[in-house]
């Protein structure tokens, strides 16, 4: 013989929810149990149908207002229509889930990328095409490190990108406090963009920027700032504008400081007849 009711803590067990939430739904009228002589609440095989649903249209983020509504007016045609949106918002949710792969796929790239091709500790000239980013707070000062910065940028903008294994986070950097040994004045973080991206606030300039890259802690600035300098002086080119850098590989990656990769950057300007 079929069972007709069920005791609260039976739900709770089967469906792995607390009390309260059962006690929620049926607040909202989404459950109708009856009481037994003890005062019991006792639940139907109704309640076990519309349980059954609400998990999995919560399981999809419908909200609580649309499944109340469908429950409440549950017939052939209000079920085909809410098959179809469920249809609708596995297809988004598979949508999402792929472009999330396909970011994943080129972070792992890019980790991979920088640890067999980045020259390390070398002065270099490269040429850089435009690059397109999103920025956030401008003229911020940190007293320990950029991955603060960094944190809030990705708060900023959280539906555009993700921090685990991304080496587009940067910063600007503030020439006149570099010009006093204060390095941890930035004029903008900032983070790089695809460059068919149609959605962004900042631009790094086409052009020649002399390089460096190295790794370990971010203490090193005061050396890698002297011999940069020293380099574009020897060189006769003209600097543009401010020293940036890019985190390729940081705290977001690795505790380990010694594995932080890092690249400075500085735009400048060739001597006219000096051929590459």
């Amino acid at each position: 013989m079929k069972r007709k009711y069920y005791k609260t803590g039976e739900l709770s067990k089967i469906y792995k929810l607390g009390r309260d939430s059962i006690k929620y739904y049926e607040k909202l009228g989404l459950l109708n149990p009856v009481r037994d002589t003890n005062s019991y609440r006792m639940y139907t095989i109704k309640d076990i149908c519309n349980l059954n649903l609400i998990r999995e249209l919560r399981s999809l983020d419908f909200s609580m207002q649309r499944i109340k509504e469908y429950l409440q007016n549950r017939n052939v045609k209000s079920t085909k229509n809410m098959l179809k949106e469920e249809i609708e918002l596995i297809e988004k949710k598979v949508d999402e889930l792929n472009c999330h792969k396909k970011s994943l796929e080129k972070r792992l790239a890019s980790i991979d990328g920088c640890i067999e091709h980045t020259t390390f500790n070398r002065i270099e000239l490269l040429y850089m095409n435009k690059r397109k980013a999103l920025t956030g707070d401008s003229n911020v000062r940190f007293d320990e490190n950029v991955d603060y910065l960094i944190q809030k940028l990705s708060e900023k903008f959280e539906d555009k990108f993700y921090v685990l294994g991304n080496s587009n986070f940067g910063a600007v950097f503030n020439s006149d406090s570099i010009s006093n040994n204060i390095f941890n004045i930035y004029k903008n973080t900032f983070y790089l963009l695809d460059d068919n991206a149609t959605n962004y606030n900042f631009i790094l300039d086409e052009g020649y920027y002399v390089t460096y890259t190295y790794k370990g802690d971010y203490k090193q600035y005061l050396q890698i700032f002297d011999m940069l300098y020293k380099f574009i002086e020897v060189n006769q080119y003209t600097i543009l504008g401010d020293p940036i850098e890019i985190y390729k590989i940081d705290v977001y990656e690795t505790s380990i400081e010694d594995e932080y990769v890092t690249q400075v950057q500085i735009p400048v300007k060739l001597l006219s007849d000096l051929s590459i």
